[in-house]
């Protein structure tokens, strides 16, 4: 009987605490247009404080790392062989092509083949990811039937943009063909011009995500859970482009979380051959071989070191095949 009554007394004590929360802080008194113009205030002077001053030398920095990696890559795809699969994103830097059953073919049809080589190019060693560019970050969210209205853009390069490391006249004069030159004459060039060019391309590779990390501690970016969009911005984009739902109850929606530096330049890993691998890789020994970023493998078969924080990941003192 004791216990019963203070087990009743703590639920009447309970029911008093919920009567005074809800009565003081229930969302119906909460009037919605009153709250809107404080809303958008906060909203107005949050965009005063961007860009931020002190972050701009690090967007043009990242984009002049961009220009400086797109002409080194290219310079040395014209002297290294790249492969690319015909029915995956999977890259091979070499003459020939492994024989590692990882392809899951056309339209992921299948699962565990051989892949089918190509002759690679240069998206395949960077892969692009685009974004949506906004005239300015806080602008409103972008609706499914405005999504032609809107120029698609290198996603970090919009972030740059929007860190101010351009000004907005020189929006419209940036096209993907302006990047992509090398060096005349790249079949002649010395092995220790070779090593310059590669160590160099190797450098603004590292200082390309290192900016980008940096500038995804300041300003927001967004990735789909289910999918590689990616959108700049406080808040994603309302374009129904998710192909993992686009025929189920969601159309199409996307779901945002907060993205991250692989998410804007990802490092496209790739298998490496080292000297004790065989000519081929096979796939019997793919739990021996290393891996690599396809930007430090190309660099590393011009000639130049790896950094020591992809060691583990290449494996470089592994042992064989058995």
């Amino acid at each position: 009987m004791a216990l019963r009554k203070k087990l009743c007394e703590s639920s009447s004590f309970n029911d008093k605490i919920m009567y005074t929360f809800s009565r003081h802080f229930s969302s119906n008194k909460m009037d919605l247009r009153k709250l809107k113009p404080m809303i958008q205030k906060r909203i107005q002077d949050r965009a005063k404080d961007y860009p931020v001053p002190g972050m701009i030398p690090v967007a043009q920095e990242v984009l002049n790392s961009r220009r400086l990696l797109m002409q080194g890559v290219s310079t040395l795809l014209k002297v290294l062989p790249v492969m690319a699969c015909k029915f995956c994103p999977e890259v091979y830097i070499g003459e020939k092509g492994h024989v590692i059953q990882t392809c899951c073919g056309f339209k992921h049809r299948s699962k565990n083949r051989v892949h089918e080589w190509i002759t690679g190019g240069l998206n395949d060693v960077l892969a692009p990811v685009e974004a949506f560019h906004l005239k300015h970050m806080f602008q409103d969210v972008i609706k499914h039937h405005q999504r032609f209205d809107f120029e698609r853009v290198p996603a970090f390069v919009e972030l740059c943009w929007q860190a101010g490391a351009n000004d907005g006249n020189q929006y419209s004069n940036w096209s993907p063909e302006s990047d992509c030159c090398s060096v005349d004459g790249a079949e002649s060039l010395s092995p220790d011009e070779l090593v310059m060019i590669a160590s160099g391309t190797l450098k603004a590779w590292e200082v390309l995500r290192n900016g980008v990390e940096k500038l995804l501690m300041v300003y927001p970016a967004k990735v789909c859970k289910h999918c590689s969009e990616v959108h700049v911005g406080p808040s994603g984009h309302k374009a129904r482009l998710c192909g993992i739902f686009k025929y189920e109850s969601w159309q199409g929606t996307h779901f945002w979380r907060k993205a991250i530096v692989d998410d804007l330049v990802p490092p496209k890993i790739v298998w490496r051959r080292r000297p004790q691998d065989p000519q081929v890789l096979l796939n019997e020994g793919k739990g021996f071989y290393g891996r690599a970023p396809a930007v430090v493998e190309l660099c590393t078969q011009a000639g130049v070191i790896a950094p020591s924080k992809y060691h583990c990941l290449m494996k470089l003192q592994g042992v064989a095949t058995l």
